[in-house]
């Protein structure tokens, strides 16, 4: 990877990530202690499956403690009711630390609802399956989970807690998924400096070296680990494959691409969500294809591109249209994700090529064909 060192010198460069990145086994017991080091009126955002397995670990902890938290159930997406929704309740018990406990929805919504309050932000996933929890970035969807906006926020989260061992008895479609958003780390990186592209720090300058060695880390990570992860993680199993897999889709992941941006996989995955098959496929299952997407658009050599796609179809991620349910899908079905992938400052064009609703329709169709064929192989 260029690392563009003149454009930088001439530019500058910035940096941003978590105040405090914590993963450790049966740290969901230890919540309290975390937030209380930030606040005494703790507001807890929590999706509903979390709440039934581990509320009452989470209410306990906070008992010990001797600390009253108001708790909230998510209702499910992260839309401009539910923000709004879950902002008055913030106010309403004067909050003045908001933790978002669960998927990345919940965590985007509880990040939202605080920077309106002025409170502290905790984020804990109880699942690995984006990179969203280390982010100041929070992604707005439709009702109906079509995206709508990815909202910048004015600062990261106060810390991120993850407990590892909580991570690793989740079904490992979320491990896989995360994965699978990890994945596009390096190679939108590559696309944001290759056009010369500002990151998502404040004031969107262009991205620093440890930045890029981050992005790098994250692909390495998944390619030595990303198998025995999933094997380990098949069967319950907390392996250090599995921390490491963790850290590399929670916090090289997130600190890779809001310290260098994403583009095309991205975009990808953004024109996807018009067709109502995409609601059952998770964010990293969209952007691994986005993933192989960009590289064809970009016009990769293939040797790079059956790489990637092995990696995909050894862990479980699709890679072709087929593997999305899409295997009937007409050109004009995908013209209409190009499209919408193309809308007004979307994401894909930071790539350095041009792109156009057929271009970038040509290239996953393109994709598609190549990637089908080697599973026929």
């Amino acid at each position: 990877m260029t690392t563009a060192i003149g454009w930088q010198s001439a530019e500058g460069r910035a940096y941003g990530g978590p105040g405090r990145y914590v993963q450790r086994a049966g740290e969901i017991d230890r919540l309290a202690e975390h937030l209380r080091d930030l606040g005494q009126r703790p507001f807890l955002l929590v999706d509903g499956i979390v709440a039934e397995s581990y509320g009452a670990a989470i209410r306990r902890s906070f008992s010990v403690a001797g600390i009253e938290a108001r708790i909230e159930l998510f209702g499910g997406e992260c839309c401009t009711e539910e923000i709004d929704r879950v902002a008055a309740l913030v106010a309403e018990a004067e909050a003045d630390v908001v933790a978002g406990i669960g998927g990345g929805k919940t965590a985007d919504t509880a990040k939202v609802a605080a920077v309106r309050n002025g409170a502290r932000i905790v984020v804990v996933p109880t699942i690995a399956s984006t990179d969203a929890p280390c982010s100041a970035i929070a992604v707005r969807y439709s009702r109906e989970g079509v995206m709508q906006e990815a909202i910048s926020l004015p600062r990261n989260p106060d810390i991120v807690v993850v407990d590892s061992a909580l991570i690793a008895k989740a079904p490992v479609r979320f491990l896989v998924a995360g994965m699978g958003d990890a994945l596009s780390t390096y190679f939108e990186a590559r696309s944001n400096l290759e056009s010369r592209s500002p990151n998502f720090i404040r004031p969107y300058l262009p991205a620093p070296l440890a930045g890029i060695a981050i992005a790098r880390t994250c692909h390495e990570v998944l390619m030595r680990d990303g198998l025995a992860a999933k094997l380990a993680a098949e069967r319950g199993l907390l392996t250090p494959a599995v921390e490491n897999i963790i850290e590399a889709n929670t916090l090289l992941s997130g600190l890779g691409f809001e310290n260098c941006g994403v583009s095309g996989a991205h975009g990808v995955h953004d024109g996807l969500t018009v067709l109502p098959e995409m609601r059952r496929f998770f964010h990293g299952e969209k952007v691994a294809f986005g993933t192989l997407c960009l590289l064809m658009l970009e016009g990769r050599p293939l040797a790079e591109i059956r790489e990637v796609a092995g990696f995909c179809q050894a862990v479980g991620l699709p890679t072709t249209l087929a593997d999305l349910g899409l295997g009937q899908a007409m050109p004009d079905d995908i013209l209409r994700v190009a499209e919408a992938a193309l809308k007004p400052g979307a994401i894909i064009c930071r790539v350095a090529t041009p792109v156009s609703p057929t271009i970038v329709r040509d290239a996953i169709l393109a994709l598609d064909a190549y990637t089908s064929s080697l599973q026929a192989v």
